[in-house]
Parts: structure tokens; sequence; C-alpha cells
């Protein structure tokens, strides 16, 4: 099956992200408002503090957008320090009935949260304070956000995210006035490495809880959007009207274009050497495949000072990635090792055999079956090997040995009638 079945968007270029406005948007697309409504409320808790935590879920437009707003709050609003910030979000989410990946983005989100304001503080996690005033917000955003993924079924999906806008301008907190964004917030980017930009208006557009709720689900960023089918769409308000854009995040939710194949990650590995020769390349090549490499490729170039070098190119799980780069330092002496992970479609494969004669010799092949999510069968290949050894036995030119053993697989595959295959 397909590694990821659905695709999500979370666009956040025009307005910023928001915990609210994150919340909203799930919403919006289809998350059911009870539940979330009835998650929020195991803060209501006497151990938590917050007294009796409302949550109010409404339609607004914003500059003409129709769109949905969630706002919490609570009779009390105890000023909590990071410690029991974690705490508070991690306990409350353990009395719900989450699986483990919600239970873990909750705690990821929190923990990403306190760990950004911490750097701003000498006392460390238990002396950090935030800077959004409304306390019972942030574990409210945090298990409701939690919650809405679960129930869309969006643990399990390719995530992209546009680059975040972060506004601009001057802004008064806690710790006196600073420019957008605020520091929580940068530092939560800087340490995912997720991109932003600055404007489109001077607001404070992203928040700590907003950034740290998106990097947190988010697997890659994108200016444009990917190749996929939209099937539902959510737009989540922020709490202001600006004159310059409609104060909305939006979040799509569809699947990919071509569902009928299915995916997985690898990991490249390239490396570039030009003082090496071509025994030691096969030398290399014959390691890496029986170690574990999915492919190895030796591509020629033209390396520094017009020298003709070669870029040794390896796929591998990412498991493998760093013990497939050893080998190949230890049998290049190359010094580094390039690393890249790549989403790619791939076939469905098994493996048969097939009874073939060959001039009076009988041998059992084996062959290479590869078909798409839908069972149609896209290749038959017999394995080299084999082919290679029969076509020795026999005296006979490998490719016409190749065609008779496709053909005999054809024939027990598709029973003589007519395949399909592209």
């Amino acid at each position: 099956m397909s590694l990821y079945e659905r695709i999500v968007v979370v666009d956040s270029q025009v307005a910023g992200v928001a915990g609210d406005m994150f919340l909203a948007a799930l919403v919006d697309a289809g998350a059911s408002a009870e539940k979330i409504t009835s998650a929020i409320k195991t803060l209501e808790a006497p151990e938590f503090g917050y007294g009796r935590v409302n949550v109010d879920v409404k339609r607004v437009v914003r500059k003409g957008f129709q769109a949905t707003k969630v706002d919490v709050t609570s009779e009390k609003n105890p000023r909590k320090n990071s410690h029991e910030l974690v705490q508070t979000v991690e306990e409350a989410t353990a009395r719900l009935n989450l699986s483990t990946q919600a239970k873990r983005y909750a705690s990821n989100t929190v923990r990403t949260l306190v760990n950004a304001e911490s750097i701003m503080h000498p006392s460390g996690l238990e002396g950090a304070h935030f800077h959004e005033v409304a306390l019972v917000d942030m574990p409210a955003e945090v298990i409701g956000v939690a919650v809405a993924l679960e129930e869309l079924g969006l643990f399990n999906s390719k995530v992209y995210a546009t680059p975040v806008s972060v506004g601009g301008g001057l802004f008064s907190f806690s710790h006196g006035t600073l420019s957008s964004p605020a520091p929580a917030t940068l530092a939560i980017l800087q340490s995912k490495q997720f991109p932003f930009r600055g404007g489109p208006a001077e607001y404070e557009l992203a928040t700590p809880t907003g950034v740290a709720l998106l990097v947190n689900m988010a697997h890659e960023a994108c200016i444009c959007y990917p190749a996929m089918i939209a099937e539902k769409t959510g737009y989540g308000a922020g709490q202001r009207d600006y004159p310059e854009m409609p104060n909305v995040m939006r979040v799509i939710i569809g699947r990919p274009l071509t569902s009928r194949l299915a995916s997985d990650e690898v990991t490249v590995l390239e490396t570039n050497v030009d003082d090496v020769g071509g025994e030691i390349l096969g030398n290399v090549v014959e390691h890496l495949l029986k170690a574990g490499a999915k492919d190895v490729a030796v591509i020629p170039a033209l390396a520094k000072k017009g020298r003709p070098g070669f870029i040794i190119q390896l796929l591998s799980e990412k498991k493998d990635a760093a013990r497939l780069s050893r080998m190949l330092m230890e049998h290049t002496g190359t010094l580094g090792v390039r690393l890249s992970t790549w989403d790619r479609f791939v076939l469905d494969r098994e493996f048969i055999t097939v009874d073939v004669e060959i001039k009076g010799v009988r041998r059992v092949v084996t062959v290479k079956v590869s078909r798409d999510l839908n069972g149609q069968i896209l290749n038959v290949k017999p394995e080299y090997e084999e082919a290679k050894t029969l076509a020795i036995e026999t005296c006979m030119p490998l490719r016409e040995v190749l065609q008779i053993v496709r053909e005999a697989a054809e024939k027990r595959l598709f029973g003589g009638k007519e395949n399909g295959m592209s």
C-alpha cells in the first residue's frame, strides 16, 4: 500500500498561523467540534486549576471570506511555568482515548513550545513564562489540534506547509517592545529549519503556539502546492480583521494525483571521487549491494582541475544510511557523503517460478512480477543470473532466453489472454 494515501497542505502564507486559527481550520475541514470541545473540557479537572472551560465555535467573515473561529476561555487562568504546562498537556491527553501518535504529537508540540521559551530565560523551564496572555489557550489548542488531526485521519498523511508569514512591525508584551516575529516564534522556526517570510502586514501574524503546532505536523515546506486532488478545505479565522488581507489560514486535505502507484521514502547517498580506479569502483559496487544498498550507480564526471572523476550514487533505507556511508568512505577514501531523502513511486513486486525447456534442457527460472495498487501487471522480468546460466548451458543468446522465459511467465499469468500491460 501507499506510504501516504492522503496529502495535506497547511497554507499560512497570507495571515500567518496561530493556535486558534489552526484548530478552527481543522474544524472547518470537518473535524467534530463536539469531540474537540469534550477533549478540551478535560482541562476542567481541579488539578489543572482552570475552573470552568468554555469553547465557542462559530462562523465569521474576514474580508468577505467565511471561516470558522474558535475561542477558548476559562473562569480561572492560572499562570503556569513550562514544566507545569507540559505536565498539564501530557496528563490531559493521557486521559483521552487517543492514539499513541496523537499523544506524541501533543507532547512534542508543547515541548517544542516550552523549549523555545526557555532559551530566553536563564532559570530554564521552571522560570519560563509566555508572552501569550490567555494561558488556557495553549493547552486547549494543542489538545484540540491533536484530537482534530486524529479524527480526520491525518497522522498518516504527507503534510506540506507553505513558508509562514510572520508579519512585521513592533508589539509589546511582558518583556517590553520587540519586533515580529516574537523571540520564541523565531526560535521554533530556527530549531526546525522551517522557512518563513515577513509581511504582508505590520502585525504579529505567527504565534509561538501556532508555529509549534505547524512544525511538528509538517513533513516538508513548499512554495507551490504539490500535485493533488483536493477533497476538503478548511478556513480558520484569527482574532482581528485586517484591512490588508483576510485574517485566515487554510488547510487543504486531498489525495495524491497518482493513486494507483504505491510510494515510499528512499535515502540517496552520493560522493565524488577522482582518484579511484575502475577495479576499485567495481569492488565498491559489489560490496555495497551485498551490504544492503537498493541500487548503486557510478556516473562519469569532470572533477576539479579538469580531472576525470566519478559520482557514486546509491539508494538505501534510512536506517542503513550511516552504515553504508561509512562503508563508502572506507572503500573509496572519500571524505564526505551527501544524503537526501526522496519520496518515490514504486510498484509492488512478487516472484514466481516457471518451468522452461530449451534445446532439451529443462530448468525452473524465477521471474519478478510488478503490479500497481489495483493489481494490474506492468512488468514481467526474468531474473538475470538464472537466465544467463540457462543461456550458457544451451548455447543460446541471452536475449532469446529472456524472451522465452518471459513468454512462459506471461502464459502462466494471463492464460493466453490479452495482458493489458503498458
